[in-house]
């Protein structure tokens, strides 16, 4: 459906009386051939498309996603990195060592950011810079739907995921998530599209990005594609270039499989022990719970959450879904309608049905594509003025409660985020300082912060024995950071402790640098 009518133009001419009317359309004649009926599929371009203004409400939106990011996002956490964060930066940036890689993690972020990491250690350089591209990213993915959907119903439904708080707050953030959601949105919407130059190109570029930032999602993503593709009339042609997409972007993938874990198997199974066993979870709840946060729930008690009145929108979310695809049935196109949701189900297997705990940006890409559902039924939906008040007022409501969990999530971030900082510098005035090690919980953004190496004996993050982490101590500095009232392990006991300030009570463990190997306790 196409929402936006042309506006026809005056050729140049002395006077408006030269300016002639445009025929009228004249019936067809008794008898004569009706037009042949389009395919499910085709949706041609939107009235409008066009005019050079058709695009002002999309850039408008992705101009105040931007603004939204830099006044309340990257103002709060410029000072520092999170947990996953460190990880993803560390990658490439050239003036510490890297942070442990587990199996699960795919390398688009750490390609993302190792341009900006690489010019600048500022994080609120890395966060601008993630702001604005993000905002671009967003114009773009929605901007291909503009010839199956509309300008407006485009812009709506950016404003509708462009909105939402975990969308506003993943912008600036090194996180893979929301660059799967934009991957998601654009590829879906070349597949639906019967024109633009180079548009199977550009699908398989789409999903060839999402395989880069999750592996897994791409699978995902490309199951009810390829599905599609072979219908009825389907899209056969797009088949070689969802699989050129899929297969260029597991390349990195699979060659790290073999390099570090001896194959893909292997990988498989150490991440879904990574994950806690990927199985059957009827991870509904937790899902649920974790709507307004924390930002990661592991372990998640599933049950209400702390503002439940603020999940509304979640809860609707399949009904609205529902309701756009009962309306799509009557449409002569309504694979605009249909694909989306069917891929937004596909993306949201893993992250509801298959591990258990859940963190809000797991959805990121269901919401964005449903999001153009939801948009097109909005669009679509025709009542008394009143009415329309009312569906504005409570998008109005809807947009002003998403802010009002931004900026609680975003503290609490910004708090997490602090402490990882101040540990570092306690660490530096007790004398570990690069090249140095860290060990124990939240070693690893924490020496990141530092400039340090870290190291895991045990838990998701495991990377070295405790015999290799001792003989590495006794030749740099080397700290185990621990929680107030927490006694170390029994290697180091005879470490000297420290308390670090502004961290909630922290401890680091400070070893001795020796010349020999410490003997290892029991």
């Amino acid at each position: 459906m196409t929402d936006d009518a042309a506006v026809p133009t005056a050729p140049h001419s002395r006077g408006a009386s030269e300016v002639r009317a445009a025929p009228a359309r004249q019936p067809a004649p008794p008898g004569s051939a009706a037009p042949p009926r389009s395919s499910w599929w085709r949706a041609g371009a939107g009235r409008g498309a066009d005019r050079p203004s058709a695009d002002a409400w999309l850039a408008l939106v992705a101009l105040l996603y931007c603004v939204c990011q830099l006044a309340l996002v990257v103002t709060r956490l410029g000072h520092g990195l999170g947990w996953d964060e460190s990880v993803y930066v560390s990658q490439y940036d050239p003036r510490g060592p890297a942070v442990f890689f587990s199996a699960p993690r795919s390398r688009g972020t750490s390609l993302l950011t190792a341009p900006l990491i690489a010019a600048t250690d500022s994080t609120v350089v890395l966060r601008i810079a993630l702001a604005v591209l993000s905002s671009a990213a967003l114009y773009a993915a929605f901007r291909v739907w503009r010839p199956l959907v509309g300008a407006r119903t485009t812009a709506l439904a950016a404003l509708l995921f462009a909105g939402l708080w975990i969308t506003v707050l993943s912008g600036a953030m090194a996180m893979p998530n929301l660059w799967v959601a934009f991957g998601a949105v654009a590829a879906v919407g070349w597949f639906l599209r019967d024109e633009g130059r180079g548009r199977h190109w550009w699908l398989a570029g789409c999903v060839a990005a999402v395989a880069l930032f999750r592996a897994p999602d791409a699978a995902w993503l490309v199951l009810p594609l390829a599905v599609a593709a072979l219908l009825p009339r389907g899209r056969r042609r797009t088949l070689p270039f969802l699989a050129a997409g899929l297969a260029a972007g597991l390349v990195q993938w699979v060659v790290e499989a073999y390099v570090r874990w001896g194959g893909v198997p292997e990988r498989l199974r150490v991440s879904s022990a990574t994950e806690g066993d990927m199985g059957i979870h009827l991870n509904l709840g937790t899902a649920w719970h974790a709507v307004n946060g924390p930002l990661l729930c592991r372990p998640c008690t599933a049950g209400s959450p702390a503002h439940p009145e603020l999940t509304l929108w979640w809860l609707a979310l399949p009904l609205l879904a529902a309701a756009a695809l009962w309306t799509a049935r009557r449409s002569r196109r309504p694979a605009p309608t249909v694909l989306p949701v069917a891929c937004a189900a596909a993306l949201a297997v893993p992250y509801l049905l298959l591990i258990g705990y859940s963190a809000p940006r797991f959805l990121l890409p269901t919401y964005a594509l449903l999001s153009l559902p939801v948009a097109v039924l909005a669009r679509r939906l025709r009542g008394p003025r009143p009415l329309a008040v009312a569906a504005v007022a409570v998008l109005a409501l809807h947009l002003a409660s998403q802010l009002v969990v931004l900026h609680s999530e975003a503290g609490s971030a910004a708090r997490t985020n602090a402490r990882y900082v101040a540990a570092a510098r306690g660490l530096h005035a007790m004398g570990v300082t690069p090249p140095c090690l860290v060990t124990g919980p939240r070693a690893l953004p924490v020496g990141y912060a530092a400039g340090c190496a870290s190291a895991q004996t045990k838990g998701n993050n495991r990377s070295t024995t405790r015999a290799d982490l001792l003989r590495r101590a006794a030749r740099v500095p080397t700290a185990l950071l621990m929680e107030s009232g927490r006694r170390p392990p029994r290697y180091a006991r005879d470490w000297t402790p420290y308390e670090l300030p502004h961290t909630g009570g922290w401890t680091a463990w400070k070893a001795p640098v020796t010349s020999a190997s410490p003997l290892l306790g029991p």
